[in-house]
């Protein structure tokens, strides 16, 4: 009966998680469910922001690997089997929540960082001029 129940829970998780992924989602919605996530396992205690930041670049030599021997890859993946890619969305998705919780847990507000750090980029960087 334990075990039914963890399913219909897991079942019932996920249904939310798939209506959820119709709707775009924002860095703050991500950040308020790794907060929960994270409280809920009494977790925060482990999520120092040198521990999160080792863990994301664990992670990104997850993602690396995903690469590894395939040669220049093409934009869209062709040639890659759906597997491959789900397992790239999975890792891509470890990265980005652990550089959100990172940032969190920093006291950055990664999105409005994002945001400044495109237009310095835009200065650093301008467009070439269109009559040239």
């Amino acid at each position: 009966m334990e075990g039914e129940k963890k399913v219909a829970a897991m079942e019932e998780a996920k249904g939310k998680e798939t209506a959820a992924v119709a709707a775009d989602v924002s860095l703050k919605q991500l950040s308020k469910k790794l907060d929960d996530f994270a409280q809920e396992r009494d977790w925060e205690k482990h999520h120092s922001p040198r521990n999160l930041l080792l863990a994301m670049v664990g992670e990104v030599g997850e993602l690396s690997e995903l690469f590894m021997w395939k040669g220049e890859v093409q934009k869209g993946l062709p040639g890659w089997e759906e597997a491959e890619k789900e397992h790239l969305g999975e890792e891509l998705s470890d990265v980005l929540l652990y550089l959100i919780r990172l940032s969190d847990m920093c006291g950055v507000d990664l999105g409005d960082a994002a945001l400044k750090k495109i237009v310095k980029n835009a200065v650093k960087y301008p467009a070439p001029s269109k009559d040239a």
